[in-house]
């Protein structure tokens, strides 16, 4: 990505925007092998937040190395309390960056959910920059 901004460090990941303010990336760590679902919520809350406001049009999340407990997730409270956010934010575009063999590589980008913009799945930080339109530098 082009000159860069972090907006946002602590030890589960980076939270990072262009500084030509049409994009936002979340890069996690390691780390998220000891995030709880009690520390997942404020941390995406923040995330949001920034997209909200920011008024982003692309979103990044390199998950390769985040490592918290899928059943810790909810997607339901992500639908209802996140992404209407990002919808408000007038997002256009939301690619994950995710470790090998997972299933949705590759799939079609499509919107899922509530979600107003199409969410696509890369084996390669390359090919989510490429769909996302972010010239690499």
């Amino acid at each position: 990505m082009a000159k860069q901004q972090e907006l946002y460090r602590d030890p589960w990941g980076v939270i990072i925007a262009a500084a030509d303010g049409r994009h936002i990336e979340i890069i996690w760590t390691d780390d998220t092998a000891q995030m709880s679902g009690e520390d997942f919520v404020p941390w995406l809350e923040r995330f949001a937040g920034f997209v909200e406001d920011g008024r982003y049009h692309t979103v990044l999340v390199d998950a390769r190395h985040f490592r918290m407990n899928p059943a810790d997730l909810s997607m339901d409270w992500r639908d209802r309390q996140i992404i209407p956010r990002y919808n408000a934010g007038g997002l256009k575009k939301f690619a994950f960056v995710m470790p090998p063999g997972m299933p949705a590589i590759g799939s079609a980008p499509a919107a899922e959910g509530p979600a107003e913009f199409p969410t696509g799945y890369f084996g390669e930080l390359a090919d989510a920059y490429e769909w996302l339109d972010i010239k690499m530098t």
